[in-house]
């Protein structure tokens, strides 16, 4: 069999993904205050673009230099005209005499400057009165106090509690052992070992460590931290020592062995677990500073005179980007000799360009899939929690003709406000339960609120057991496993039956004694 070189012409058709496309699809994915960051460099780096003002953005005409002159002339003549008559001719402008008042001493900048309390302080007490400085050159930041961390803190401490300066060399090793809830993670061994020192000096100095700000600091586990802040309240007794030392049972709920171990009857014990509520286990949260953002929504919902639904984008998250073409065309007609400088210039162009176009689009999509998840989420929005219905991207995506990734994309990190409240946009999008009655589907989380409702209207002497509230859900037009119930009651930190009886009976029995 021969082998030839040949030539042939094919048309094929592909999709590429260009560096534009790729960061279109970023900006949909990304929060208010990412798209506001990327914007802020993007301006930095292109030349024509800028931010758009409220008014640009109203369409309001700034006013001619000529018309603003003329109209500040005209106001003018006015105010001469209507001043002439609080003045008297003769008297260098002052007031007349017939107004009733005094403007001598209305103005601090007029009233005579007042003597300084203590002089040689001046410079450094900058508002000390008599200090000469004005209104306008305090510094605010002068009046504000600092935000104290935990290691600040306890360092303010070891002076008056360690005098020894071997023992201050201990306590700082110890405290920057601590983690930001205020417990100590480290082997005392260690410690001894790098100071060459015995373990007992170590727990010595460690538990003077253990009586400072806050209380319960210091401590190695929650049963020890816990004991340091009964030990400062002066209540750590034998019983309450017992109590702390067996939390694994409390946590189960188990309070007929709590009751044998301590040595007390219900009512005591009902009043020392309400002690152990009081106390902080987590004694060095008190000093995060972690700045906590606001969430934003980005998506306005309310409620329309004709029974509709009112949908817009909140205004203050949009970004507000336009090309300068004024400035395009000045460049243009001024003339560019060099070609890397056109290049740059139709770069940036091209850029501006393309950047309002993905950011009106990404508003465009926004508004399209909100819509959608308004319309599909009616009954919710309008009955609450119990109307959920369940709902998927895919559905939302054959709605809306788009693909299912960019609804998702779409909502991830989105917000809706609604009259039912701030929403993430994922939290409209929920399992589907099968009815029992071969009716409509339930959602998810609204089986998960008739758990929780079932659970929180129980009394004492009726409590309910998963198999009871299978049954209940059952008679509701709800299908679902018992499995499925222990696992919802688990992921909302229910604890079982058993648990909830033992504290609903103790709890009864102190209220009744």
């Amino acid at each position: 069999m021969a082998l030839s070189a040949s030539l042939y012409l094919r048309q094929n058709q592909s999709l590429v993904m260009t560096p534009q496309l790729m960061q279109s699809i970023q900006l949909l994915h990304m929060t208010h205050l990412e798209i506001n960051q990327f914007i802020a460099q993007e301006i930095e780096k292109n030349p024509l673009l800028e931010l758009a003002s409220n008014d640009e953005i109203i369409g309001d005409a700034p006013e001619t230099a000529t018309d603003s002159a003329a109209q500040s002339e005209a106001e003018g003549d006015v105010d001469r005209t209507s001043a002439s008559d609080w003045y008297e001719e003769g008297k260098d402008g002052a007031l007349s005499e017939g107004m009733d008042a005094n403007f001598g001493e209305a103005y601090s900048d007029e009233a005579s400057p007042t003597p300084a309390a203590a002089p040689e302080l001046i410079g450094q007490w900058k508002s000390m009165p008599g200090s000469g400085s004005s209104g306008e050159a305090y510094d605010l930041e002068d009046f504000v106090a600092g935000h104290a961390s935990l290691r600040d803190h306890l360092e303010q401490q070891l002076p008056l509690a360690i005098r020894d300066p071997a023992d201050r060399l201990i306590a700082a090793a110890l405290v920057d052992q601590l983690d930001d809830t205020g417990y100590l993670h480290c082997a005392l061994a260690d410690i001894a070992a790098h100071f060459t020192t015995d373990i007992r000096h170590v727990e010595r100095v460690l538990d003077r460590l253990q009586s400072l700000d806050p209380p319960g600091v210091f401590a190695r586990s929650l049963s020890e931290c816990l004991a340091i802040q009964l030990r400062q309240r002066d209540r750590l007794d034998p019983a309450m020592l017992a109590l702390v030392n067996n939390l694994t049972m409390l946590a189960k709920r188990d309070f007929a062995s709590l009751k044998k171990l301590c040595g007390v009857n219900e009512e005591d014990l009902v009043d020392m677990l309400s002690e152990i509520r009081k106390l902080n286990p987590k004694p060095g949260s008190d000093f995060d500073r972690t700045v906590s953002e606001a969430v934003v929504p980005d998506i306005l919902v309310r409620a329309a005179t004709d029974g509709s639904w009112m949908i817009e984008l909140n205004s203050d998250v949009l970004p507000r980007v336009i090309v300068n073409q004024i400035y395009a065309a000045s460049v243009t007609r001024k003339g560019v000799q060099r070609t890397a400088d056109q290049a740059f210039l139709s770069e940036c162009l091209q850029n501006a360009n393309w950047l309002t176009r993905s950011l009106d689009q990404r508003a465009k999509t926004i508004m399209r899939v909100a819509t959608e998840i308004v319309r599909q989420q009616d009954a919710f929005l309008r009955h609450g929690v119990n109307h959920l219905r369940p709902l998927n991207l895919k559905a939302v995506a054959e709605a809306i003709k788009m693909h299912e990734s960019t609804v998702s994309r779409v909502t991830a990190n989105k917000y809706m406000l609604t009259p039912r409240g701030l929403f993430e946009l994922k939290y409209f999008f929920s399992v589907s339960i099968n009815a029992s009655d071969s009716g409509d589907s339930h959602s998810a989380e609204s089986v998960r609120h008739r758990i929780r409702a079932l659970i929180t209207a129980e009394t004492p002497e009726a409590v309910l057991s998963d198999d009871d509230i299978v049954t209940a859900l059952r008679e509701s037009g709800i299908d679902l496993a018992r499995r499925t119930v222990a696992k919802y009651r688990e992921a909302m930190n229910i604890p079982s039956s058993v648990q909830r009886r033992r504290e609903k009976r103790a709890l009864a029995r102190a209220a009744t004694a």
